[in-house]
């Protein structure tokens, strides 16, 4: 294996025994193929079939294939943030373990990454073999993502097939279920050449799959929590306070019109009728009390914020 490695290929695993072998020699076949200098980063996340002895005895057989085993299940994200740490290769891949995504795509996006200089190549997965429960609820979700992330050139956000510079999962941290979001991380950590490229997407041979309906209502709460950070992160006032101060604004004069029209008698004589007989001035009341609160959110979360030991974490590209 030469001194410094062409490729880096981690691949998150979960219940997938009957799987590795083939999917193994078949990126061996590929990589020796095209001559490249490789290794192989299985990730179990937590098996409870013989998954981690196949690894094991693939490894044994072959220096490039390594692995990592947990001693539970943490999820996809956690297996690949571990997978990146561990990951030497120049060009880092991302594949699924269960045969669906094709090793025969590396050259082509390996060449995107070196020859034509994009930090991030993402498959597109444009004619797909899964039923309609999932294929659904999978363009509504990538449409919300373009929507909300600005990243308008991809149609596949979560396909596990995906190139990246080394430079980009060293920089970027995956955590929670935020595997869905790598493209966003990557454009707000500074890496802005971004691509797809429609790539095949094999029938399941074996098992079944591990995702349920729940992991899109997960992916866009995990959205929302993103966008939130990267936008107000650093700056939580600038979200909180503004809202704050608006709602109190309102809620404020709001009031003071109430208050004007009982002194004033603006009634029509009825001097009966109370402040507190009139609905909206409880609308009122409760709009300066969230405002008071959304500023005092924004202002713990500004002092949160300033004593984090990443506040001046800044990503640096050169310097001379």
């Amino acid at each position: 294996m030469s001194a410094e490695l062409e490729i880096s290929i981690v691949i998150p695993l979960f219940n997938e025994e009957e799987s590795l072998k083939e999917l193994s020699d078949w990126i061996g076949k590929v990589m020796h193929e095209n001559k490249f200098s490789y290794e192989v980063i299985f990730v179990d996340d937590g098996s409870t079939d013989s998954s981690w002895t196949v690894v094991e005895e693939l490894s044994a057989q072959n220096p490039a294939i390594k692995g990592i085993k947990f001693r539970r299940n943490y999820g996809k994200s956690a297996g690949l943030n571990v997978g990146f740490e561990a990951a030497q290769g120049n060009v880092v891949f991302t594949m699924d373990a269960d045969l669906q995504d094709s090793p025969e795509e590396l050259p082509e996006m390996y060449k995107m990454i070196v020859e034509e200089g994009y930090d991030l190549v993402s498959g597109w997965k444009k004619k797909r073999y899964d039923p309609l429960s999932k294929t659904i609820p999978t363009k509504l979700f990538n449409w919300a993502t373009r929507k909300m992330s600005g990243i308008n050139n991809l149609h596949d956000f979560n396909c596990g097939l995906k190139a990246y510079k080394k430079e980009v999962i060293k920089t970027i941290e995956v955590y929670g279920e935020m595997h869905r979001y790598i493209p966003l991380l990557a454009k707000w950590a500074g890496f802005a050449k971004i691509t797809e490229k429609a790539v095949a997407h094999q029938e399941r041979k074996y098992g079944v799959t591990k995702f349920g309906l729940e992991r899109f209502i997960n992916g866009f709460l995990d959205l929302l929590s993103i966008t939130f950070i990267a936008k107000f992160g650093k700056r939580p006032m600038h979200l909180f306070g503004t809202l704050g101060t608006l709602m109190f604004i309102i809620g404020f004069f709001s009031a003071a019109y109430i208050g004007v029209m009982k002194i004033y008698d603006l009634n029509q004589g009825n001097k009966t009728i109370l402040v507190t007989d009139n609905p909206y001035f409880f609308i009122a009341l409760t709009s300066m009390i969230l405002g008071s609160l959304l500023f005092v959110a924004g202002f713990l979360g500004e002092l949160i914020s300033r004593n984090s030991p990443t506040r001046n974490l800044y990503h640096i590209e050169k310097e001379i």
